[in-house]
């Protein structure tokens, strides 16, 4: 359904947000590595504390909540699946990066989640962590890696896939329940998106 020009009224309790699509089909001139510390590694299989955590500290002020309220075998055969990789960005012996690449459909990579903890915004660990996933996904036989963002996500964010040589080529409205209002995250999580009930 296509919504019509002008307002839409979103009910109380929702959320809505625009999704960005964006694709690359060729691989694209890296830039250089900024300085840091940082290392990526393979976790796999992941535990499922360790994901939980991490998709958290990374994921929560970006309203990330459609892995957190899955039982623990939803969210194994989700990241236990066949074709979906995971790896921490590795910092004085934490993990404060996720990546997870999902290659299962033949000739293409999903960058399904990607970002950083709050404190590593802005270091230069993003561009990293993308240098990585892009070296990772185009060393594979593929001839298409994507990933969508949404207008949740931090300001920035369209603008580096673009800067990372991802074109957008669909957008879309997504209108969700409001994950603070039914325990999934914090009531006080993502003030740039305010609750309405």
């Amino acid at each position: 359904m296509l919504l019509p020009d002008g307002y839409s009224d979103i009910p109380h309790g929702k959320i809505a947000a625009v999704v960005t699509h964006l694709e690359m089909i060729a691989r694209p001139q890296l830039g250089d590595d900024p300085p840091g510390a940082w290392r990526l590694r393979k976790v796999g299989p992941p535990a499922l504390d360790w994901y939980r955590d991490l998709y958290r500290r990374v994921g929560e002020q970006w309203l990330w909540f459609t892995r957190t309220g899955l039982d623990d075998a939803d969210l194994a055969s989700r990241i236990h699946a066949p074709g979906v990789e995971l790896y921490g960005l590795l910092v004085d012996g934490r993990d404060e990066g996720l990546l997870e690449l999902d290659f299962s459909v033949s000739g293409e990579c999903q960058l399904l989640y990607f970002g950083v903890t709050a404190k590593f915004i802005g270091t230069g660990a993003a561009r990293f962590l993308m240098n990585r996933a892009q070296e990772i996904a185009w060393s594979r036989d593929i001839g298409r890696f994507w990933v969508h963002t949404c207008t949740y996500d931090h300001p920035s964010a369209v603008a580096f896939y673009q800067r990372s040589g991802f074109r957008p080529f669909l957008r879309q409205i997504e209108v969700a329940d409001d994950p603070r209002l039914d325990g999934k995250l914090p009531c006080d999580t993502a003030r740039h998106v305010p609750v309405i009930v």
